[in-house]
């Protein structure tokens, strides 16, 4: 089953797309750009989903829900946000449709035009903004701390499963606060418990910076973001934080009473990660077998599979299994004892192989009469015969361990593919050849940042928020610089 999968030298894009639809996670829909996630999937998703929104309450945030549909005079308050988001809008324009006297089907009913078009949102801020102008009035009001788990529309043109669809599912913070310090905090305060979730619980290292003027968010004053690398030596955006300045307020009027009751714009922040999770945690760890999942987010983290001739024997098997079962689901441990007498076992093994199925157990007659199981983990392929009465320490140990180990081995790739150059001539060559994020200096304008995108195809990815001040010059102008920066080629 595994076998049969492309292998990332071969061809990385057509590895991804096949590993997707035959891992059993998404595939495409009838309609043009849009995926249907698949249960195991959307198990995954359930499990970031279900984290994500724990560490929001945790900080204080509570879940809301705004329409979907967008009134078009309302994106227009906002210039920058408008312009960011126009090529990328689909627009509602009529209500009702009707047969076509000819009997040719059905028809758009022209006398239903809308008396204003609504977008489908492409993100939320405006009717969320047009919302908090009833919401807040006096500092008392603020902070508003509101997430909405959701999907928004952005007609894409050139789509990839997880990657890049026309709908996705996403969440979404908008919060207000009484001043910009409160404001920065925010959204730096989002972008870290982003860099968590993604280092703790997907196993991906991330690097978190700011992104340059050209590449922010459209409407924010400044865009935090946390990048990972992939294993084909591009980056990809895991999730963003944006300060967002008194932009919106001023757009929608969303002023305060402060303590001395004077009226002031409120500061705002949006911030947001998206199924794209879901394509980083493939790309980052998985390999020419199928898919290798971090312990913490797989659906099942133990599989057992049985190995027997006749149903005698199956009956033995199960009744030795069950109290495993029960002890490990007692732990929170998520486990399938797979017991269909329609595949073989070695069907099965390939099947949990693809899955990325965190930790295997076999148990066949000599198992059964030693009173022992295989344990298998699917990161390094290793096995191992373990003593019934130690099973569950020892799988307690190896979803642990495997947690780690596929954290360490993306970082120590990541930390390989970060090269620094001096000249634009290196630049291009380690692009060319090796991959991965760049360390260079840049003088600072967007008329170099384009030079190199139109050249190269690389786009500064951020500028670390841990970069050290070092004196420079620019690798393409010779211009002064303070700092590196990151390139890379990206999804």
């Amino acid at each position: 089953m595994g076998k049969k999968l492309t292998k990332r030298a071969e061809d990385y894009s057509k590895w991804y797309n096949e590993l997707v639809v035959k891992a059993d996670l998404a595939e495409n829909s009838g309609v043009r750009g849009c995926m249907v996630i698949k249960p195991y999937g959307y198990a995954i998703w359930e499990k970031v989903q279900a984290q994500l929104d724990k560490m929001f309450k945790e900080t204080g945030h509570e879940n809301a829900y705004f329409p979907l549909f967008i009134p078009k005079s309302y994106l227009s308050k906002e210039a920058s946000h408008v312009e960011g988001f126009a090529k990328e809008c689909a627009v509602v324009t009529h209500y009702r449709l009707k047969n076509a006297e000819d009997g040719s089907g059905i028809i758009v009913d022209p006398e239903a035009k809308l008396e204003e078009e609504l977008i489908v949102r492409p993100t939320s801020e405006t009717i969320i903004w047009d919302t908090y102008r009833r919401w807040i009035q006096s500092y008392r009001d603020l902070p508003l701390l509101i997430n909405q788990w959701a999907n928004v529309v952005r007609w894409e043109m050139r789509t990839r499963l997880f990657l890049r669809t026309a709908e996705f599912l996403w969440q979404e913070g908008h919060t207000a606060h009484a001043t910009e310090d409160e404001a920065i905090a925010e959204a730096v305060q989002m972008m870290n418990v982003y860099a968590e979730f993604a280092e703790e619980f997907m196993g991906v290292p991330v690097i978190k910076g700011t992104k340059t003027e050209s590449e922010r968010f459209a409407g924010a004053l400044d865009t935090y973001c946390i990048e990972a690398l992939m294993q084909d030596g591009k980056a990809l955006q895991a999730g963003t934080s944006h300060f967002l300045g008194q932009n919106f307020a001023k757009a929608f009027d969303v002023k305060f009473a402060n303590k001395e009751g004077k009226q002031e714009y409120v500061w705002a922040t949006s911030w947001g990660v998206s199924t794209r999770l879901m394509g980083a945690l493939i790309m980052t760890h998985s390999d020419d077998n199928g898919l290798v999942l971090p312990p913490k987010l797989a659906p099942i983290q133990v599989v057992i599979v049985p190995i027997y001739k006749g149903e005698e024997q199956l009956d033995a098997i199960s009744e030795r299994v069950a109290p495993l079962v029960k002890e490990l689901r007692s732990k929170g441990i998520s486990v399938k004892f797979d017991n269909r007498d329609t595949h073989k076992p070695g069907f099965k093994f390939n099947e949990y192989e693809l899955k990325g199925v965190p930790v295997r157990l076999a148990i066949g007659q000599r198992d059964m009469d030693n009173n022992t199981y295989e344990v298998a983990r699917r990161d390094t392929f290793e096995k191992e015969t373990v003593a019934a009465d130690s099973v569950i320490e020892k799988i307690e140990f190896l979803l642990e361990d495997i947690q780690k180990n596929i954290f360490k081995k993306a970082l120590d790739y990541r930390e390989s593919h970060i090269t620094e150059v001096n000249s634009y001539e290196e630049f291009k060559e380690v692009l060319e050849n090796k991959g991965g994020f760049i360390s260079a200096h840049w003088d600072g304008t967007t008329e170099t940042e384009e030079l190199v995108k139109e050249e190269t195809k690389a786009t500064i990815r951020c500028i670390p928020i841990d970069a050290k001040e070092e004196e420079g010059v620019c690798m393409v102008t010779g211009k002064p610089s303070a700092k590196r920066v990151l390139f890379a080629k990206a999804y």
